[in-house]
């Protein structure tokens, strides 16, 4: 009796090897990366990574000497600007565009968390705070999504956080806007993702960036914080390289709308 063989890898691949399929299909070669708040921390950070896959990176933030930092010798360009502003988005909208530039993957990294307690917040800052880190994603991202549309390729990346599923003292305001950020990356994929542009959040546990310098100051609060996860530590920014690379390429090509916890299971615990 004739048994066939097992193993047809040769046919899926057609004489390409699992590695190099592997690697083609987490490629962000020779695509164009909007990162706001891409001066430091976790923007910084993923702006550095997609470059080193092969992006050319388009850093956006208000402090021109940290951009320059994070650009370095790398292909791209920096853009000096305060989101925060009215009209900001459609301001950069022109600074890039002027440029030449159309991005196929917008990481929406600005943000901020003034970590104050719900009888303490003013109305001002409660406004800042919820347009920085849950407006102004939208806003950016909508500007640019005809052209993705067009291309039939795109990657919209929100930068989300365990406060968008639960609620950490002094954390109000950021609380309610990165939980805002879920839902808002749910109505950006079903209203744009049938043409080809998937987004997808990655909610951050305890990283070490500026601006959570304070906690990781106090080893007694940050091993505290290690101790709540399943892994036993807490995140290095090099812990979110993968979940990045996955999101921005075609490896994700059929995921969308969903917020990924990279966390060391803190919000599984």
């Amino acid at each position: 009796m004739h048994v066939p063989p097992m193993c047809v890898c040769g046919n899926i691949f057609q004489g390409k090897t699992l590695a190099s399929v592997s690697k083609n299909l987490f490629s962000v070669a020779g695509k164009t990366a909007l990162i706001t708040g891409g001066g430091s921390g976790i923007g910084g950070f993923m702006a550095q990574s997609l470059a080193d896959e092969g992006a050319s990176i388009l850093l956006v933030g208000r402090r021109e000497e940290k951009l320059k930092e994070v650009l370095g010798a790398r292909d791209g360009s920096i853009f000096v600007i305060d989101l925060s502003e009215a009209g900001a988005s459609q301001r950069l909208f022109k600074m890039v565009t002027d440029r030449g530039y159309q991005p196929d993957i917008i990481v929406n990294a600005a943000g901020i968390n003034p970590r104050l307690h719900a009888d303490e917040i003013d109305e001002d800052m409660w406004n800042y705070t919820v347009h920085l880190n849950l407006n102004v994603p939208f806003l950016v991202a909508q500007k640019f999504v005809p052209a993705m549309q067009a291309n039939r390729w795109g990657r919209i990346i929100n930068i989300a956080s365990m406060q968008s599923s639960r609620a950490f003292p002094n954390g109000i305001s950021y609380g309610a806007a990165k939980g805002g950020v879920t839902q808002l990356t749910r109505a950006m994929a079903e209203a744009w993702s049938a043409l080809g542009v998937t987004a997808n959040a990655l909610a951050p546990g305890f990283f070490p960036t500026d601006l959570t310098s304070a906690l990781f100051a106090d080893p007694k609060t940050a091993a505290d914080l290690a101790s709540r996860t399943a892994m036993g530590r807490n995140g290095e920014l090099e812990d979110l390289r993968g979940p990045l690379l996955f999101l921005a390429s075609d490896a994700g090509a059929y995921i969308t709308g969903q917020m990924i916890n990279v966390d060391g299971g803190m919000t599984a615990k």
